[in-house]
């Protein structure tokens, strides 16, 4: 059988049974509606269903195929038999379009135009087969948040959550009949705890609108949450600035701790950092901070709540051995990976006279 079809590989490769044009500026491949139109000087005429990529946009259009009378089988049997996904199947290969990761892995990133589910089944299995053969491990699909209705062909062929972002889903398969070494999904969240403190000795506390401080009358460092991106000492200056209106140079890291099953079944580690303010007037964000002010430090300390509690308590000693000189922390290094040269920090405790020490 003859096709000649207009042809440029983008999401899909199609390689049996198709003519391609230097000059297109298409792909396309088979679906199972063709209807016979007419014959002459033994070409038949086909009037056929057949979808296209054009910018990566995934359609139908009907377009005019002359098929080989005497080398093809759709005109041999009824058209219900030619229609099927099998014997579509069997003329053109059709893939899906992924490139290949550092680890033996294969990443699909689809577009977010609309995909038929049952033709998305039928690319998902032929290309599955095709990786399989060459030795693939870990297959990573991104789907965007507008192809959902995706979702279930990919779990039907062995793809299970990853993990989900606010645009798109994550899903992976291992294939190989080894065990899975896949990476899981992020493991932990990073959060900031500021101790900022003023020449009077007078440490920087909020009172909070929500969470487990609500109503308590607790005085406790801002808090906060590290964004995505964002390096620690860059969130420890935004959240100070942003519950209490204080301007503050970051000094360094004090101490971290590490708990798990905290925030959605995930870890979550804690940076206390020491920040130096530039300005004193507390503007408070009145959205999640019920009070803010300059609390004596042996005041804060003093807090039942504190001394209840044996971390808050070795927090408490580490701010004061800082005070009297007798502690030193971790502070930023600016630095670049042997990986990229993207900038990053490198936290390095520092001896009395600034030289690094290991």
């Amino acid at each position: 059988m003859v096709v000649k079809l207009w042809c440029r590989t983008s999401l899909i490769s199609s390689t049996a049974c198709i003519a391609l044009s230097s000059h297109s500026n298409r792909s396309f491949f088979n679906l199972p509606t063709p209807q016979l139109r007419s014959r002459a000087q033994g070409l038949i005429l086909v009037n056929h269903t057949c979808g296209f990529l054009g910018s990566g946009r995934l359609g139908q259009v009907r377009t005019e195929c002359y098929l080989n009378r005497r080398r093809s089988s759709m005109m041999s049997s009824p058209p219900s038999a030619a229609s099927s996904p099998d014997k579509q199947a069997e003329q053109v290969d059709r893939l899906l379009s992924g490139k290949n990761d550092d680890h033996g892995g294969v990443i699909v990133e689809l577009t977010n135009e609309p995909v038929d589910p049952s033709l998305f089944a039928t690319l998902l299995k032929a290309s599955i087969s095709q990786w399989r053969q060459q030795g693939k491990r870990g297959v990573w699909i991104k789907l965007p948040i507008e192809l959902a209705n995706l979702v279930e062909p990919a779990i039907k062929e062995g793809f299970y959550y990853h993990h989900a972002e606010p645009k798109y889903l994550m899903l992976v398969c291992w294939l190989p009949a080894t065990t899975n070494t896949l990476p899981a999904n992020a493991t932990h969240r990073v959060g900031i705890g500021a101790f900022v403190m003023n020449a009077k000795n007078e440490v920087l506390v909020v009172q909070e609108k929500s969470g487990r401080f609500r109503g308590t009358g607790v005085w406790k460092f801002p808090t906060g949450v590290v964004d995505e991106g964002e390096d620690i000492c860059d969130a420890a200056v935004r959240e100070v600035k942003e519950e209490t209106g204080i301007d503050a140079t970051f000094v360094e890291i004090l101490a971290f701790r590490q708990s798990h099953k905290s925030f959605f079944e995930k870890s979550d580690l804690f940076f206390v950092c020491m920040l130096q303010p530039s300005s004193f007037d507390i503007q408070i964000q009145e959205q999640e901070i019920e009070a803010a002010q300059w609390m004596p430090y042996e005041e804060y300390v003093s807090q039942p709540f504190i001394q209840q509690h044996e971390m808050l308590k070795q927090i408490a000693a580490v701010c004061s051995a800082k005070i009297l000189g007798k502690y030193s922390g971790f502070s930023p290094v600016e630095t670049v990976t042997g990986f990229s040269e993207k900038k990053s920090y490198l936290y390095l405790n520092k001896n009395a006279n600034g030289d690094e020490s290991s």
